[in-house]
C-alpha cells in the first residue's frame, strides 16, 4: 500500500470505530473529572454526580454502536479489526451489560470511587475492541487492557478478601497471559502470519504434526480460557467472586464472555479439526468440576461462581458442534445467560444487600419479600435451564447443535460430550433449586431486606424478559440468523 492509500485507511478506520473512540475520551474525561470537582462539591456529592454522567455516556455508546449496524462488513486498520454484524451485536451486549452494572451500583446505593468508573469504561473499550479483533496480536493486547483494568477493579474494595482475590486474579492471569503468548510465538513460527482470516494461517499448521498443532492451540487458548473461566484457568473464579462487590462480579461474570465467545468463533473457521475434540473436552471437564463443585457451597456468589464455570462449559458446546447451527445456538445461550446471570446477581443482592451472601441470610426471605424471591426463583429455574424460561431454550438449541453434528460428522467424542452435558444438567438442579427452597421452606433466621419499588420494578422486568423469550425465542434467533 503507498502512504497516500494507507492515510486513506487509516482516516476510514478510525471513522469506523467510533464508539471506541468515544469510549477512549469518556475514560481520559473520568480520569481528570475528580481533581476538576473537588473545589466545587464533596466526594460523595461527585461521587453521585459522575455515576449519573456514567449512565448517561453509556446510553451515548449504545447508540453509537446501534448506529454501526448497517455499516457494510470491512476491516479496520487490516487486518488487525474487522467490524460486521456480528461484532455489533456482541457489542450491544456488552453495553447492556455496563449498563445492568451501573443501574445495580445505583439502586443498591454502592458508594464506589470514580475510579470505579474509569476502569470499567476501559474494561468495555477493551471488550469491544476485542469483538472485532482478527489478529493474534490484537487479541492479545486487548485482552491485557481487559485484564489489566479487570485486576484493579476487583482489588479497588477495602476488605482484606478482596485483596486476596485480586492478587489470585492477577497471578493466575499473568500465568494464562504468558501461556497464551508463547502459544501465538508457535503459531507465528509455523505459519509466518498471526492473520486468523488468512487461509496461511491454517495451511501452515496443518503443514506439522498432530502434536505440535495441539500444543500450539492449547497454549493460545490459555488467555481465552482464563477469560471464561474455564478448567484448568478456573481457580481464580471463587475467591474473585465471594471477595469482590456484586454489581462488579455481575459484570465480570458475563461480559468478558460475549467478548471471547466470537473470538472463538473466529478462530473455528481457520484452526484445523483437531481444535474441536480440544474444546469438546474443555468443555465436559468444566461443566463437570462447575457442577460438582457448586453441590458443597455455603455462599451465594461462590455458587454462582462454580454455576460460571459450568455455564461457561455449556457456551463451548455449541462452537464445539462447528456447524452454523450450533453458532447460532452459541450467540443465543450468551444472550440468555447475559441476562440471567445478572438478573440472579442484581436479585441476590436486593435481598442481602453489601452482604457476603452466606446461603443462610436467604432462609425464610421469601415470606418477607415475595416478589423478589418469587423472580429470584424462575431465574434460578433458568440457570437450571428448565422450562418455561429462555434458559431451557438455549440448552435445547445448544444439545439440538451438538446432536445434529453427530449425525452428520459421526464423531464418538460428540456422542460423549451429548451424553456428559445433559446428565450434568441433571445435577445442577440439586444447587440451583437450593436458594428457592431456603427462602420459601425454612424459617426466618435474619432481618434481610425489603427491596426498594424500584428494585421490584427492574426484578419483574429482567423476569418478564427471560419467560418471553422461552415462547418467542424467534425474536432473537431471527436477528442472530441474519447474521
Amino acid at each position: 500500500m503507498e502512504i497516500n492509500e494507507q492515510l486513506i485507511h487509516i482516516r476510514q478506520s478510525l471513522s469506523g470505530i467510533g464508539p471506541e473512540i468515544f469510549l477512549a475520551l469518556f475514560f481520559c474525561f473520568f480520569l481528570l473529572s475528580e481533581l476538576l470537582l473537588m473545589k466545587w462539591a464533596s466526594k460523595d456529592k461527585i461521587s453521585g454526580i459522575l455515576h449519573s454522567i456514567a449512565i448517561g455516556g453509556s446510553a451515548i455508546a449504545l447508540l453509537l454502536v446501534l448506529g454501526q449496524w448497517r455499516d457494510e462488513a470491512s476491516f479496520r486498520f487490516y487486518p488487525l479489526l474487522f467490524l460486521d454484524t456480528q461484532a455489533v451485536f456482541f457489542k450491544v451486549l456488552i453495553i447492556v451489560a455496563w449498563m445492568l452494572t451501573l443501574i445495580h451500583v445505583k439502586v443498591l446505593k454502592y458508594d464506589f470511587p470514580p475510579e470505579f468508573n474509569a476502569l470499567l469504561i476501559a474494561t468495555v473499550a477493551g471488550l469491544n475492541l476485542l469483538t472485532m479483533s482478527t489478529h493474534l496480536l490484537t487479541i492479545y493486547l486487548t485482552l491485557e487492557l481487559i485484564s489489566i483494568s479487570s485486576y484493579i477493579l476487583v482489588s479497588l474494595s477495602p476488605l482484606k478478601k478482596a485483596a486476596e482475590g485480586g492478587l489470585k486474579y492477577l497471578l493466575f492471569g499473568a500465568a494464562s497471559s504468558a501461556v497464551m503468548l508463547y502459544g501465538i510465538s508457535l503459531i507465528y513460527g509455523l505459519t509466518g502470519t498471526m492473520d486468523i482470516t488468512s487461509q496461511a494461517l491454517t495451511a501452515g499448521l496443518m503443514n506439522n504434526s498432530s502434536l505440535v498443532i495441539t500444543a500450539a492451540i492449547v497454549m493460545t487458548l490459555g488467555g481465552l480460557l482464563f477469560k471464561l473461566s474455564l478448567v484448568p484457568f478456573h481457580v481464580w473464579t471463587p475467591d474473585v467472586y465471594e471477595s469482590s462487590p456484586t454489581p462488579l462480579v455481575s459484570f465480570l461474570s458475563v461480559a468478558p464472555k460475549a467478548a471471547v465467545v466470537l473470538v472463538l468463533m473466529r478462530l473455528a473457521g481457520i484452526f484445523p479439526s483437531e481444535y474441536f475434540p480440544i474444546l469438546g473436552g474443555i468443555a465436559l471437564i468444566s461443566i463437570t468440576v462447575g457442577n460438582v463443585a457448586a453441590l458443597w457451597q455455603s455462599n451465594a456468589r461462590r455458587l454462582l461462581a462454580y454455576s460460571s464455570i459450568a455455564q461457561a462449559g455449556y457456551l463451548l458446546v455449541g462452537i464445539a458442534a462447528y456447524s452454523r447451527f450450533g453458532f447460532e445456538s452459541a450467540v443465543f445461550y450468551t444472550a440468555a445467560y447475559l441476562i440471567i446471570n445478572m438478573a440472579a446477581f442484581f436479585m441476590i443482592d436486593l435481598l442481602a444487600p453489601h452482604s457476603q451472601t452466606s446461603l443462610k441470610d436467604f432462609e425464610g426471605l421469601g415470606r418477607k419479600a415475595v416478589w423478589v424471591s418469587g423472580a429470584l426463583t424462575v431465574i434460578m429455574i433458568a440457570l437450571a435451564g428448565l422450562p418455561p424460561t429462555m434458559g431451557f431454550t438455549s440448552k435445547l438449541l445448544i444439545f439440538s447443535s451438538l446432536w445434529e453434528s453427530y449425525q452428520q460428522q459421526n464423531e464418538s467424542w460428540m456422542l460423549w460430550l451429548l451424553i456428559g452435558g445433559v446428565l450434568n444438567a441433571a445435577i445442577a438442579l440439586a444447587y440451583y433449586l437450593r436458594l428457592p427452597y431456603l427462602l420459601f421452606f425454612k424459617e426466618i433466621k435474619s432481618t434481610g431486606n425489603i427491596p426498594t419499588a424500584t428494585g421490584n420494578l427492574l426484578s419483574g422486568l429482567l423476569t418478564a424478559i427471560v419467560l418471553y423469550l422461552f415462547f418467542k425465542p424467534e425474536w432473537l434467533m431471527n436477528w442472530i440468523a441474519s447474521f
